[in-house]
């Protein structure tokens, strides 16, 4: 290596769970995760607004943004949802 930085773009899918509404959570995907999160507390997401403030509770980051997809797609499965409660929480 040459000592520069790398620039390597991640791809996160991310889990939030509602403060105001602890029943709700959402799961996305992203290339920002802080700005996303501003975005979910900020009332901008459709899917999301009404149930802000929002908390953070666990990410995964990819190299591919196939592989982050998949992963969010199998997150939203009956499934996946059981493997958040078993493995991410």
């Amino acid at each position: 290596m040459n000592g520069k930085p790398l620039n390597v773009i991640m791809y996160y899918v991310y889990y939030l769970k509602s403060l105001k509404y602890p029943e709700q959570s959402y799961i996305g995907y992203t290339q920002n995760l802080k700005q996303r999160l501003l975005v979910h507390n900020a009332g901008k997401s459709l899917h999301t607004s009404k149930y802000k403030p929002w908390k953070l509770v666990s990410f995964v980051g990819f190299e591919t943004k196939y592989k982050a997809l998949s992963f969010e797609k199998y997150l939203k499965t009956n499934a996946g949802r059981l493997f958040i409660k078993r493995r991410l929480l």
